[in-house]
């Protein structure tokens, strides 16, 4: 269900080549939630780091809204990276299980897994 990687890059170099990974695959990135910064300015004892990259493209988004507008809340894809016990991850839950579940559309399962192949790959280059 998961695909994550480790990486040698910092947390924030990581982070950058995501972001750069992801518009070279002709996504975009509507938002990024920095998880550890909100908690800790709750008042949260929180030591790891998190951004969690909201990715999107809008072609594959339409053909999925347009076939189930109910999937818009399972837009759009996300993809983080986050320290654990001192190593920087990259991952995602990936997408062609996730609409699996969601819906049989054979042409919905289709978007998903092109999805699916380019943000590993987005992963992949970030690493």
């Amino acid at each position: 269900m998961y695909y994550t990687v480790e990486t040698n890059k910092s947390f924030d170099q990581a982070s950058t080549d995501l972001e750069s990974a992801v518009i070279r695959h002709g996504f975009g990135v509507p938002h990024v939630h920095d998880l550890g910064t909100t908690l800790r300015s709750k008042g949260i004892s929180f030591d790891e780091e998190c951004r969690i990259f909201e990715v999107c493209n809008p072609a594959q988004a339409a053909k999925v809204l347009s076939a189930d507008m109910r999937l818009n809340m399972a837009l759009p894809c996300r993809i983080s990276v986050y320290t654990e016990k001192g190593e920087t991850k990259i991952g995602l839950i990936r997408p062609a299980r996730m609409l699996s579940a969601l819906s049989q559309d054979a042409a919905l399962v289709e978007v998903a897994r092109e999805v699916e192949e380019k943000t590993i790959q987005m992963v992949d280059e970030a690493k």
